[in-house]
């Protein structure tokens, strides 16, 4: 019996046996409600318009259209749904795209059951996860390219990542791996409320308006 209020979830996978044991984990957690089901994005693409799903699980390498090629389409249909990428995939070139096609998340699929209800949980709070294996990729270009000159952009001016205190440089390496202010205070040191100020200070500079704008900012820099 699914409980009140469960997260609604739409899996999307070409792998059928992978599907179908994905989706009895999540059966078996009260938290979620599977809507649908389908074995492609064109087939998911109908199944999120008609359950209108809270949560998508998006593979992104699927006979046909790929699921990062597909996020549009999800977006189109379901507007309000999270789309959590769930792949085999450890490229920075696929991550980068999700993130910039819409995706909430960028989940491997080796990661645990408690990990996936938990990504789910976030995503619906409104925090991006990305698997730890991808945070330090992402983390990783991002420290490699601090000690570089300014670099100039077309019109001339300084790269604004430059702009970025070190502090500030830390706390967008948090964001980038969907950390929250919480967990982020907590690994820091410093307080909760700073953290929040610090992250208004890195949107202004960056001229971004959101916290996984910053994460694809971000991950773009890795390409």
């Amino acid at each position: 019996m699914t409980a009140a209020g469960a997260i609604r979830v739409l899996v999307v996978d070409d792998h059928t046996l992978f599907r179908r044991g994905l989706i009895a984990l999540l059966a078996d957690d009260a938290r979620f409600e599977i809507v649908a089901e389908a074995g492609d994005a064109n087939e998911g693409h109908r199944r999120a318009a008609a359950a209108q799903p809270d949560v998508i699980l998006l593979d992104n390498h699927m006979p046909g259209v790929n699921g990062v090629d597909a996020l549009a389409g999800f977006r189109d249909v379901a507007p309000a749904a999270r789309v959590l990428m769930l792949t085999v995939s450890e490229d920075e070139r696929d991550l980068a795209a999700a993130l910039r096609g819409g995706a909430r998340g960028y989940l491997l699929k080796t990661l645990d059951s408690d990990m996936l209800a938990a990504a789910i949980l976030r995503a619906m709070a409104g925090d991006s996860v990305i698997s730890p294996e991808m945070t330090s990729k992402l983390v990783s270009a991002f420290q490699s390219r601090q000690g570089e000159a300014p670099a100039a952009d077309a019109a001339g001016d300084p790269d604004p990542i430059h702009s970025l205190s070190p502090r500030e440089r830390e706390i967008l390496a948090h964001i980038a791996r969907g950390a929250s202010n919480k967990e982020t205070a907590r690994e820091l040191g410093i307080a909760e409320a700073t953290v929040k100020i610090h992250v208004q200070h890195i949107l202004r500079k960056l001229n971004l308006s959101s916290r996984v704008q910053a994460a694809v900012y971000l991950t773009g820099r890795s390409g």
